[in-house]
Order: C-alpha cells, then structure tokens, then sequence
C-alpha cells in the first residue's frame, strides 16, 4: 500500500506590497495524482497558504514523502522515499528563495 504526504513552504504576494513565504498546508492522499490535484487546487485558490492569507498565492515548494506499507508474517513495515516539487508559477529567483529556506 502506498500514501504520499505534502508538506513546504508557499510564496506569494503579500497585501500591500512585497513577496516571500509562509508555511503550506500539509496534503495527504492515497495516489500521487490526487495529491498533485490537491496542491494545484490550492495553490489556484489560495486556500494552500495556511491561513497566512496573500493577496497572491504563486506558487509553492513541497516536500513529498511517498509511504510504501508492506506487510511480512503479521507485521508491518515502512519505506519512505522524498523528492521536492514546485507547483504554481514560480520565477527561477522565487524557485531559490525557496530552496534556501524550506529548513526540512
């Protein structure tokens, strides 16, 4: 059994000028498609900003962690691999600010 869990960090445009970021939403889904359709919701409607509330949700850097569950002789054991993702329209220099601070 696999899940996938999202967790970073969303950039945006602040009210009343300026850029930068604040904690995502976290996202968990049984496949990898709903979570991306979930994350791309949020980004779309701002909801992915963790109450901060931008004017402008740009995009977002995500943490996925993919959770692989198998069970052996009545136990069972986990594997869990990460990759980072960007959603969102994101300029390369917004892409490093993120970089550079997401601290997972």
């Amino acid at each position: 059994m696999r899940k996938y869990k999202a967790t970073g960090l969303v950039y945006g445009k602040y009210w009343g000028g300026g850029e930068g970021s604040f904690k995502a939403e976290n996202y968990e889904a049984k496949t990898k498609k709903t979570l991306d359709k979930m994350i791309n919701k949020g980004v779309d409607n701002g909801s992915i900003d963790s109450g901060m509330g931008y004017q402008e949700v740009l995009g977002v850097l995500m943490d996925v962690e993919t959770i692989e569950t198998i069970e052996k002789n009545g136990k069972e054991y986990q594997r869990s691999e990460w990759e980072q993702e960007f959603y969102g329209d994101l300029s390369e220099k917004q892409q490093d600010f993120l970089m550079d601070n997401i601290g997972f």
